[in-house]
């Protein structure tokens, strides 16, 4: 499974990828709110996202309600760079504008997918990725990873070819909140998980591992006062 960040904040997408784990970035409206950036600085700050990222798929949502805002915005965004992916929320005018950005060659994830019926309809479209919501299923008790093994299970039935721009589909886990959903997405066969950065971190420790290394450290200074 690949890890995708969860993030606009250039810092956080610089650090993970120092790591050498990073498979790329998505980024949404709030995520964008949360750096404290404007309107007219988004497109530019996106670009630099897209730079740092030297290749990888960065996701930039549209924000438009219609198929042709959304279509405008997805061609304005992939204009930007190569490596750019088209968010598209998962609705009737969604499905619209996917299928015509997947014919011009525009890649799309298609996100806020709730169920198999919409992750499959969402394949059918031409997305590129299709990204199932676990944690927010999580907030209203119910089981976001038994939603997540139906997509997982019925986007597994079919072949996609023709049907993308890169005849496949991939799943991205998103509204990932503790390493143990980046462990059950794991187990069930999920391409991809998406997740914050204060996740990732939390996926890199473990008690055992920081006493490990305390002991190692602590017996080279023995062997260096000998």
């Amino acid at each position: 499974m690949k890890f995708f960040i969860d993030t606009a904040d250039l810092a956080e997408i610089a650090e993970a990828k120092s790591w050498g784990c990073l498979a790329g970035v998505t980024t949404n409206p709030s995520l964008y709110a949360k750096t404290g950036g404007k309107l007219a600085d988004f497109e530019s700050h996106m670009l630099k996202i897209a730079d740092l990222c030297e290749g990888l798929p960065v996701s930039v949502e549209t924000t438009a309600s219609t198929v042709e805002g959304m279509v405008e915005d997805g061609l304005r965004f992939s204009s930007l760079a190569p490596n750019i992916v088209v968010k598209v929320p998962i609705c009737e005018a969604g499905l619209a504008a996917c299928r015509m950005l997947a014919d011009k060659g525009v890649r799309v994830n298609m996100t806020l997918v709730f169920s198999a019926t919409q992750a499959l309809l969402a394949a059918n479209a031409g997305a590129r990725y299709v990204s199932p919501f676990i944690g927010r299923f999580d907030d209203i008790a119910e089981d976001g990873i038994a939603q997540l093994a139906d997509v997982v299970a019925c986007l597994g039935n079919y072949d996609w070819s023709g049907k993308n721009v890169d005849s496949r589909v991939e799943i991205i886990a998103a509204s990932v909140r503790t390493p143990l959903h980046v462990t059950k997405a794991a187990l069930l066969g999920v391409d991809i998980a998406t997740v914050p950065f204060k996740t990732l971190s939390k996926c890199l420790k473990h008690p055992l591992t920081d006493r490990g290394i305390a002991l190692f450290e602590a017996d080279w200074k023995k062997v260096e006062q000998a």
